[in-house]
């Protein structure tokens, strides 16, 4: 009989063996241990919503492997690391799926883990998996932090602390983890579902006529049902269009008034405008129905401070110290110009393009336009000329076909 597969085995490979030696981390002023809040937050169609649109745009983010050197930047040509980040950080995931999870949970939990998968031998990254975890426990072992992750099916993962990329929000009280959304979004999340039920019930309630049917004479009880229930299908079902309902001398019809209380539209609003604003969002960017400044403010709120995040923790613990200190690193960049207006992003591309500062397929880029043979170049207009040799230039004296004075000027120390 074959092996039953699971995720698990999928991912890490075969369960570990009993920890011996690990004792749960002391804290100087909180608890070891953090418990993911799902608190059905994200069955709430306002929650979700927003944390959709806060993720959907940081799975646009784009990773880079660079290394800084002598103040200058160079992009590494051949970088596995930059490979798994821009196209498939792990065998279940493309880049965008992860980075959007990665939001997801960073917003729902205020605490996202990223696992590295090494190569045992070569110490090489193999994969990065972002867990989702019931549970999350700090170790003292050998000296480090151990994290242990719990499973919903009752398995469980220990990994040292350096190997797990911790992205944390609202980090106050607790030493190590963010804090938990369970007392801030609780009271609104409960609010809004008592206000949607009360809507739902409103409307039920509207939909039918309700009263009673008060009879002039004495008659058996099975008659008066049988009454009863005659009138109900006459008059009181869908196929009473007109709404009227008739009755003889023998039975008088009392309606009972029904007054359904009905939350306002701005006090809807008001529920979900607060909820938006505690993810930093709103109803604009949730609808993508913002302006450009509309757009570079949630950018520049939301967006670039968890893109700053990623890269000094992904640079933390991706590269050893040595491989840090010969200046790798990781950074994450958005083309924000995609959402400038058109009139916009022409007077960027002619200004940049012209100094030098982005070649024609990056200009291409911005405009949703494919690379082009030889685009990578960078272009420089004439117009500009470095400040030193500014009155050279103007009197000509910079010159070729005046004796090549510049060559002489070049040389003339050695």
């Amino acid at each position: 009989m074959a092996e039953k597969r699971s995720l698990f085995k999928i991912i890490f490979g075969r369960e570990q063996p009993a920890p011996q030696t690990t004792q749960v981390m002391q804290m100087l002023n909180s608890s070891p241990v953090f418990y993911d809040f799902s608190g059905d937050g994200y069955n709430s169609d306002v929650v979700r919503s927003t944390v959709d649109a806060f993720a959907r745009n940081v799975g646009k983010l784009k990773p880079k492997h660079i290394r800084r050197k002598r103040n200058k930047v160079e992009p590494v040509g051949d970088s596995n690391i930059e490979w798994l980040l821009q196209t498939r950080p792990n065998p279940l995931m493309n880049a965008f799926i992860f980075y959007y999870r990665l939001g997801t949970q960073f917003l729902m939990t205020n605490n996202a883990f990223v696992w590295i998968k090494r190569n045992p031998a070569t110490n090489a990254v193999e994969a990065f998996y972002p867990l989702t975890s019931a549970g999350v426990e700090l170790h003292d072992y050998k000296g480090g932090i151990a994290v242990k992750f719990r499973f919903y099916d009752g398995k469980w993962y220990t990994a040292p602390y350096e190997d797990v990329i911790h992205l944390r929000r609202f980090y106050f009280n607790n030493d190590l983890f963010g804090e938990s959304n369970f007392e801030a979004l609780s009271p609104m999340l409960k609010l809004i579902s008592t206000t949607d039920q009360g809507i739902g019930n409103a409307v039920k309630q509207s939909a039918f006529i309700r009263g009673i049917l008060k009879f002039t004479s004495m008659l058996k009880p099975e008659d008066m049902k049988k009454q009863t229930e005659a009138f109900r299908d006459d008059y009181l079902t869908a196929a009473n269009n007109g709404g009227i309902a008739a009755t003889d001398a023998k039975a008088e019809y009392q309606e009972l008034k029904n007054d359904p209380k009905m939350i306002d539209e701005k006090t809807m609003k008001a529920l979900s405008s607060k909820v938006q604003s505690y993810f930093g969002s709103n109803e604009k960017i949730v609808q993508s129905n913002f302006s450009e400044q509309e757009w570079a403010a949630f950018y520049e709120s939301m967006i670039e401070p968890f893109a700053v995040q990623m890269g000094l923790e992904f640079t933390s613990k991706v590269f050893s110290d040595r491989a840090q200190g010969h200046g790798n690193e990781i950074l994450f960049e958005a083309n924000r110009l995609q959402y400038a207006s058109n009139d916009t992003k022409i007077k960027i591309i002619e200004t940049l393009v012209d100094r030098g500062l982005m070649n024609k397929n990056e200009g291409r880029e911005i405009f949703n336009m494919g690379p082009i043979k030889g685009g990578d170049k960078y272009i420089v207009s004439l117009n500009y000329v470095q400040a030193d040799k500014a009155n050279k230039y103007q009197l000509g004296e910079d010159d070729p076909g005046k004796g090549g004075e510049e060559e002489n000027d070049d040389g003339g120390d050695t």
